[in-house]
């Protein structure tokens, strides 16, 4: 396993994760960029259930899981997305590829820790005119555009208080660059171009447990509960405006560049929202297991960084997951199929984000397959999950989305003593 880290570590390091562009929403332009899922693509194919913790899997939605690891563990998962967009007039489409998490997990018998890479938000949108010399566009009409997003860097810890009950904490460094385009016809000689840079950075934490019992001789009781206090970011914001021209009307060429004076914009802080999730299921271990869990996330405090919208506002946000697996055979040898862990989940949300008086909506459901390969329950995972965000009214964007998700799990055992018989 340690040959394999070290070549998909190589990889990752030469791969910029900050230079993705994970979305393809305009819902992105709001606040800090859409909330990317944290949980690895086993969590997402059950709906994005945080409850299920065992011995060979990372969890990360909920470090008290960790107690549970018996497992060295590496897994990496990456996600590609297709979106239809359409209004009551036009129709659009997008597709974004992104790396979404990698993650090592190292048991200590009672203790686990883990560490690793995601991202926590992510922006990227295009509106507007296309071509500035198009009929249809007026004086006052805009073209818009935004790419970026915030990563996290953590490190998380998980004791086992006994069989039990386990509790876990991780903490998280954030840091990332948003830049927010606007370009305005101004009906003169020249348009105007204004670009907002927001770079933030800042420490979060998370609380988790985790507690697991055998109700009868085969029914086991699972529940969870995880909680991230509301935390600060740090935003150095600069702003760019620019007279600009057309010559070929798709792409503008500047005239004169001014950086503008934000004065007390310059430096601000951003509010990153509480989070609360309860869950709970019920499992035959290594056959089956059933669970729902609901989320809050006082999404209410949220702002925009350096510029405000008369249109929107946040409200607190509310996730609603139900989910589970099967498994015909675990340990079956002559079967390969009745090893495959077959995964399924739904959910319903309320992203918190009311625009033009509609509150944004998110619906998804998904499925899954885990894939035993190679020895000690290393798996493939892949995913498939279909959903739809948003909606026509108001004159808004509804989005229909296809996400495909694929990670590797390799599982080991280090820092063990050799015996000489």
């Amino acid at each position: 396993m340690i040959k394999q880290v070290i070549i998909i570590f190589v990889i990752l390091m030469s791969f910029n994760m900050t230079a993705q562009e994970g979305s393809a929403s305009p819902y992105s332009f709001f606040g800090i960029g859409e909330l990317k899922f944290r949980g690895t693509v086993e969590n997402k194919a059950m709906g994005g259930l945080s409850i299920y913790a065992d011995s060979i899997h990372l969890n990360l939605q909920n470090p008290a899981s960790l107690g549970k690891l018996q497992l060295t563990t590496f897994t990496v998962g990456g996600n590609q997305k297709f979106t239809a967009l359409k209004t009551n007039n036009n129709k659009a489409k997008g597709a974004t590829t992104t790396l979404d998490y990698f993650a090592v997990g190292l048991p200590m018998k009672k203790l686990g820790v883990s560490f690793g890479l995601m991202p926590y938000t992510s922006v990227g949108y295009k509106t507007g005119f296309t071509n500035r010399y198009d009929a249809n566009v007026n004086v006052g009409d805009g073209r818009y555009q935004g790419k970026g997003g915030i990563n996290k860097v953590f490190l998380a810890a998980g004791y086992a208080v006994n069989k039990e009950l386990s509790l876990g904490i991780d903490a998280n460094y954030n840091f990332g660059k948003i830049e927010n385009e606007a370009i305005y016809v101004t009906g003169v000689q020249y348009d105007t171009q204004e670009i907002n840079f927001s770079r933030l950075s800042g420490l979060a934490i998370n609380f988790g447990v985790n507690y697991q019992k055998m109700i009868t001789d085969k029914l086991q009781l699972i529940s969870s509960l995880t909680y991230s206090p509301a935390a600060n970011l740090t935003s150095k914001n600069t702003r760019i405006t620019t007279a600009i021209s057309w010559p070929n009307g798709n792409f503008p060429t500047p005239k004169d560049v001014q950086n503008s004076d934000l004065g007390d914009l310059t430096t601000t802080k951003f509010k990153l929202p509480s989070k609360f999730t309860i869950g709970a299921g019920l499992s035959k271990p290594k056959k089956w297991f059933a669970g729902v869990d609901f989320t809050t996330l006082s999404t209410s405090e949220l702002a925009n960084r350096t510029f405000s919208a008369n249109n929107m506002r946040f409200e607190n946000a509310t996730k609603l997951t139900f989910g589970g697996f099967y498994i015909p055979k675990y340990n079956s040898l002559t079967s390969y199929l009745n090893r495959i862990v077959y995964r399924a989940g739904m959910r319903f949300e309320n992203t918190g984000l009311v625009v033009n008086n509609e509150k944004i909506k998110e619906f998804g459901m998904s499925f899954g397959v885990g894939l035993p390969v190679g020895r000690l329950f290393s798996n493939m995972n892949i995913g498939v999950e279909y959903g739809s965000r948003g909606t026509t009214k108001a004159n808004l964007v509804k989005e229909n989305f296809f996400n495909f998700n694929l990670s590797f799990s390799f599982n080991d055992k280090w820092f063990q003593r050799r015996r000489i018989d």
